[in-house]
């Protein structure tokens, strides 16, 4: 089930709260007694986070619960840079789960969010330990939880409607979700070359069909994930310019634009890769001011990446 992005979270004894988690969404299922945990675009995550399977081990047989796997920062705060350097630095995995779906062969996705929550806390959670959390309900008013959420540096909130069953694959508005830092996914389609690798990567989004070219940043890069980046580059390079919006009439004040002269430097891509850019703010030519890399999202389809106000 789907997230609606909205400027502003529905209010009221029907909606329940939560935290917005950076990290990647995964649906858990145990079936036939082996453990199988898949992203949103289906791929394995049995290899990349084994303690998290490990401990999924004690689900009940033909189960399947959704959640997120996070990592934390040295704050304890959610950190998708972290969780993106998982397995070389010291920062475990865990897995914040959310809801259920099936449960011991029973389809419950027809019940209400206020049920399945109660079935996910008493017959399912009570069962699995560490590194497994729950993603639990926020017990106070919105703009309290707005006001705290900001006030440590979380990502953002999530609503949910409490009659709302659960619509795989939908995003119906029953969930929804408000970002309060900026920051968003958007689409690799180009770089900027360098004596090793590259310099700096131009990004945009998709309107419609057409992929628009918000900024290039050359910050938030370590060497090594420079040079991560660079070996996706070669399977995917491409001969033409894949962003509609390009050349810019001038390079503009903040100097994110691409001018057709600056456009002769760049190399470009196939828009697969989906990456989190964080940002101080949009300007009035449609860019991005102070734009700075945290990670790819592998778990992002880039044709779904649209610009979120």
């Amino acid at each position: 089930m789907l997230l609606l992005q909205t400027e502003r979270l529905p209010e009221g004894s029907k909606w329940a709260y939560e935290l917005k988690l950076d990290g990647y969404r995964a649906l858990a299922i145990k079936t036939g007694g082996k453990v199988h945990l898949r992203s949103r675009n289906d791929n394995d995550f049995n290899l990349r986070y084994p303690a998290v399977v490990q401990a999924l081990g004690a689900l009940p047989d033909e189960t399947v619960i959704d959640g997120e796997v996070v990592a934390l920062d040295e704050t304890g705060r959610p950190s998708f840079n972290t969780l993106q350097n998982y397995g070389s630095a010291k920062a475990p995995a865990f897995y914040y789960v959310f809801d259920v779906a099936v449960h011991g062969g029973r389809n419950v996705m027809s019940e209400p969010l206020s049920v399945r929550r109660e079935l996910l806390r008493q017959r399912v959670l009570s069962k699995l330990g560490e590194p497994i959390r729950h993603s639990p309900e926020l017990n106070a008013g919105l703009p309290d939880l707005i006001d705290s959420v900001r006030a440590q540096g979380l990502e953002g909130l999530v609503a949910k409607r409490l009659d709302s069953p659960y619509e795989p694959g939908q995003r119906s508005g029953a969930w929804q979700k408000m970002r309060l830092n900026r920051g968003q996914e958007f689409v690799i389609a180009g770089y900027t070359p360098s004596a090793k690798n590259f310099d700096a990567l131009a990004f945009g989004y998709y309107r419609g069909a057409d992929l628009i070219y918000v900024a290039r940043t050359r910050n938030g890069f370590t060497p090594a994930s420079r040079e991560q980046l660079f070996r996706r580059f070669r399977e995917i390079e491409l001969a033409d310019c894949p962003f509609v919006n390009l050349p810019d009439a001038k390079s503009s004040r903040w100097g994110q634009g691409l001018t057709a002269e600056k456009m002769k430097e760049c190399r470009w891509l196939k828009p697969q890769l989906v990456g989190q850019f964080e940002y101080v703010e949009w300007t009035p030519d449609d860019h991005l001011r102070h734009s700075r890399f945290i990670g790819l999202r592998e778990d992002r389809n880039a044709r779904e990446v649209r610009r979120e106000n």
